[in-house]
């Protein structure tokens, strides 16, 4: 079984990420073989809170190079957490 930690990796801090709090959304970096009810589940135990819904979607590698050498970065899952208007995530507004 996987643990609530292993679930949510790390907070996506952007200027979209910004802008989709103020509406109550919660962007996350999450394992990319969790589940929708498994990531809600985890947000509203680690964060105390009742999550609404959950969109999630699979985010493509970037292509990059190096010196002479063509690479892509690490592909990885996106969830997008919405909450009610009540509730917000402390550790996100800074508190």
């Amino acid at each position: 079984m996987i643990q609530y930690e292993d679930i949510l990796i790390e907070p996506v801090l952007s200027e979209k990420a910004n802008q989709l709090r103020e509406e109550g959304k919660y962007v996350f970096k999450v394992n990319p073989l969790s589940t929708k009810p498994q990531i809600m589940e985890a947000v509203r135990r680690l964060f105390n809170v009742h999550p609404i819904s959950c969109t999630t979607m699979n985010v493509g590698g970037k292509p990059k190079r190096q010196r002479y050498r063509k690479g892509y970065t690490a592909d990885w899952k996106k969830a997008i957490v919405k909450l009610p208007k009540e509730e917000k995530i402390s550790i996100f507004e800074g508190v």
